[in-house]
């Protein structure tokens, strides 16, 4: 009985990975559309607007689990047969332009920054919806576009050369692992053997970390040599300038430390052609700074003594759609409504806790949990921590600290890590 259970389970299993594969070979080929988009406006009104459209050879997302998406993001992109309402692909995103929009800044003009979505290339014409949402989950800009696959006008990349890059780690299985590519910002040519040692350190960083570190044949990494005409990065605060392959810089709405890049057409530029789909941007610069966005990119500087902590940190927000779980007395942005529970996994508001770690909080636990001076205590006990996502009162944590709380902490915590895993998964199971 238990061999012809084995024998059924295991046909199910076969069965299952046919009807995936099939149900993308029925709607897409083993290719690449890239899509750049035109996020722009104010607080009051936000508009979308197609920029170009690439084919680019391969597909190195997700070949399962198309129409799903692990963590909502504060945007979603979905693909849609023509005239047709089932949907055949959908991802999700967050992007520097809705962060703007919760500055002071953005009650006034308008402003535009450039955004870069990678779906697979469809075999026949499909409808494709871009959705942007505010902090209380409402969707305030939509745009849906239709896209031949024949269109004459969409511009072949990566076809005939592409930037050089090392493989700096093989997944045991390339044809459903994730992908990762480093890309060099801020180092000129006569830099790159510092560049190539820098992301390897960057590699051993993550993979120094739970789950990544039990998943690690799971991830096939490259590293871009995207050279630059000048050595380091911009700091507009000082005045300084540099000609760098990605244009990245400090100051990023006036917060010295927010190192970012707003050319993401020209960093999709680089990595056209090669295997990629999460990008890390590593920038030859000793100041501290960084910046990480979901599905987009995480950036951060290479020469400081944070480097690791932080690259590791950022990775936490733009791979796994982590919260930070700070925040200050003297700083406090309103990003969570404390009326609406945050998509994040790793924060809550406990306006609907259900289906996070309320199971791994014992019973009898205070809320808010106090914090304690054990470090057995700090590194062990799951509760409602008060005090995350920015806001001192209303936004709560799991445990007391955490990668995603301080650099200080040497691992993510049991909630981040189950987050991780849970998405590792998704991708590659």
């Amino acid at each position: 009985m238990l061999k012809k259970r084995i024998i059924a389970i295991t046909i199910s299993a076969i069965v299952c990975a046919n009807v995936i594969a099939q149900d993308f070979d029925t709607y897409f080929n083993d290719r690449t559309l890239r899509l750049d988009y035109i996020f722009s406006g104010n607080k009051a009104r936000q508009d979308i607007s197609l920029a170009e459209m690439h084919s680019m050879p391969h597909w190195y997302g997700k070949k399962q689990r198309l129409s799903q998406i692990p963590v909502e993001g504060n945007g979603q992109i979905t693909v849609r047969p023509h005239r047709n309402d089932s949907v055949i692909y959908k991802s999700s995103f967050s992007t520097l332009f809705q962060e703007w929009l919760s500055y002071d800044e953005a009650a006034g003009p308008g402003k535009a920054f450039e955004n870069v979505f990678l779906v697979p290339m469809p075999k026949d014409t499909v409808d494709i919806t871009v959705e942007l949402r505010d902090n209380r989950r409402n969707v305030t800009a939509a745009y849906t576009h239709t896209v031949i696959p024949t269109d004459i006008l969409i511009r072949h990349s990566g076809e005939h050369g592409t930037t050089p890059y090392e493989t700096l780690q093989q997944a045991n299985d390339t044809s459903r692992c994730i992908h990762i590519a480093f890309v060099a910002e801020g180092y000129t040519n006569a830099e790159m053997d510092t560049y190539i040692k820098d992301a390897k350190d960057a590699t051993e960083a993550i993979f120094a970390h739970e789950p990544f570190k039990s998943a690690r044949d799971r991830f096939n990494i490259i590293a871009v040599k995207s050279v630059s005409n000048e050595s380091g990065t911009s700091e507009p605060s000082k005045g300084i300038w540099k000609d760098t392959s990605l244009s990245s810089h400090f100051d990023t709405f006036y917060s010295n430390r927010y190192l970012t890049t707003l050319n993401l057409a020209t960093l999709h530029d680089r990595l056209a052609g090669t295997p990629y789909e999460h990008i890390i941007i590593l920038v030859n610069t000793d100041e501290y700074g960084g910046g990480g966005i979901l599905n987009s990119y995480v950036l951060s500087m290479t020469h400081h003594p944070m480097f690791k902590p932080v690259v590791v940190h950022e990775f936490g927000h733009s791979f796994g759609g982590l919260a930070d779980e700070y925040a200050y007395d003297f700083e406090q942005i309103p990003m969570y409504p404390h009326d609406v529970e945050p998509w994040e996994p790793n924060i809550t508001t406990r306006h609907d806790f259900h289906g996070k770690w309320e199971k791994l909080i014992q019973p009898c636990t205070p809320i808010p949990t106090p914090e304690s001076e054990n470090p057995d205590t700090i590194s062990s006990k799951i509760g409602l921590f008060e005090g995350a996502g920015y806001s001192m009162k209303g936004v709560y944590r799991g445990m007391q600290d955490c990668r995603m709380r301080t650099n200080e902490n040497p691992e993510f915590c049991t909630i981040c890590r189950n987050a991780l895993q849970r998405l590792i998964d998704f991708y590659t199971k």
